[in-house]
């Protein structure tokens, strides 16, 4: 519709619900199981209902400004209109982020949008600023720019996890720098060690590559404690959490990951992971560290217990799932192997990325603390978003078998 091509991070909550409306309003057949596909239709439907033949920018803005009302969840979105130009748009939240930014070319003012300044960077763009919760952002064909915030009451809470786990460090979102960020991590990481476990025996920090990198370093400075790479990483393998089978996990972190034996053996050990969230990698990493000759293991997570599915674009397992969901520290512990574990106390986290930034209102944690922000995450969305994943597992199960 309207030649609209559209790319979308993020998850629709009522996307069930938004379908049925598209198909009983309109007779629009959605094609795909993608909700971004009925984000594109509900902002196509709205484009039809706000304009005629005409298509500017407060025709556009209105379009927005119904989406808003109509969607729930979170979606950061760019599109092409054809014969027209670009749009981009956050969710009321701002849950996943957004930017955009300019660079001069012979051809004039270029200008792109993305998730992280760092996809600007290196493009030679210039960062102009994070696209604020509930905005639209327009560029026609002839250079000219217009936004406006199309949603009433909008506040900024993005992901926290975005700044833990899926940001490059040399990204700033929301204002938030996050190497800086993650340097805070570290050194809040590293006070509640020395608060609580004053007598831990610590000869060396080793990070788990890649993301935990930065607050580890910081960790060990402030602990005065020397900082050793470990391990190093196979870079042709993908990220394991989020890997479909177990087995394919387990085999995957021993193709990913390789212990340099000289930085553990006859040492004291203190890894620093970015999160836990199944154990089974951590338990793993736990083992390949008492294999090369530690004479004890501790664990330190930059972030709190995964507790809590996310439900906001984050592939994240079911509860059930999760090491932390019904176990408490001593026993997760147990669980991976480690001689003790520490996690990062969510205030914590939060003062550590709040500190640079100024629009920041709160964040989405729900994966931390189970507060789902869009307050429309009810236990039987949760009870379908299981039983859907469960079937998706048991799909891909059966094509192992057919193979085999």
């Amino acid at each position: 519709p309207y030649g609209i091509a559209l790319a979308h991070n993020g998850n629709l909550i009522n996307a069930e619900q938004l379908k049925s409306e598209l198909y009983y309003a309109s007779r629009c057949h959605i094609n795909t199981d993608s909700d971004s596909e009925i984000l594109l239709n509900v902002f196509a439907e709205e484009l039809r209902r706000s304009s005629d033949l005409h298509l500017g920018s407060e025709e556009i803005f209105t379009a927005v400004s119904q989406l808003h009302r109509r969607c729930r969840g979170a979606y950061a979105a760019v599109a092409m209109i054809a014969d027209y130009g670009l749009v981009a748009f956050r969710d009321p939240f701002g849950i996943r982020p957004l930017v955009y930014g300019y660079r001069e070319s012979p051809k004039g003012r270029e200008y792109m949008v993305a998730s992280e300044s760092a996809a600007l960077d290196v493009l030679g763009f210039r960062l102009i600023g994070d696209i604020s919760p509930g905005e639209a952002l327009i560029i026609e064909h002839t250079g000219a720019i217009h936004r406006k915030v199309c949603a009433p009451n909008s506040k900024c809470y993005p992901c926290l996890f975005e700044y833990v786990y899926f940001a490059r460090p040399d990204s700033i979102i929301d204002g938030v720098t996050v190497y800086q960020a993650r340097l805070r991590m570290g050194e809040f990481l590293a006070e509640k060690i020395k608060r609580e476990r004053p007598d831990m025996q610590v000869d060396v920090v080793i990070p788990i590559p890649d993301t935990s990198r930065t607050s580890a370093l910081q960790l060990s400075y402030s602990l005065g404690v020397p900082y050793r790479e470990g391990f190093i990483k196979n870079r042709y393998i993908g990220r394991t959490f989020i890997m479909p089978g177990q087995e394919e996990r387990k085999k995957s972190v021993k193709h990913k990951l390789n212990a340099i034996e000289a930085e553990f053996h006859g040492k004291h050990v203190l890894l620093v992971d970015d999160s836990i969230v199944r154990g089974t990698t951590s338990r793993q990493i736990v083992q390949m560290a008492r294999e090369s000759g530690a004479l004890s293991v501790h664990f330190a997570s930059a972030a709190p217990p995964v507790r809590f599915p996310n439900v906001y674009g984050i592939d994240m397992p079911t509860a059930e799932e999760l090491i932390a969901y019904g176990y408490d520290v001593e026993q997760i512990a147990a669980y991976i192997g480690s001689d003790s574990l520490i996690y990062q106390d969510i205030e914590d986290l939060q003062e550590a990325v709040r500190a640079d930034s100024t629009v920041i209102d709160g964040f989405e944690a729900s994966c931390f603390n189970g507060c789902y922000i869009t307050d429309d995450v009810t236990p039987a969305y949760l009870g379908a978003l299981k039983e859907r994943r469960n079937n998706a597992m048991r799909e891909l199960l059966s094509e192992d078998i057919s193979k085999l």
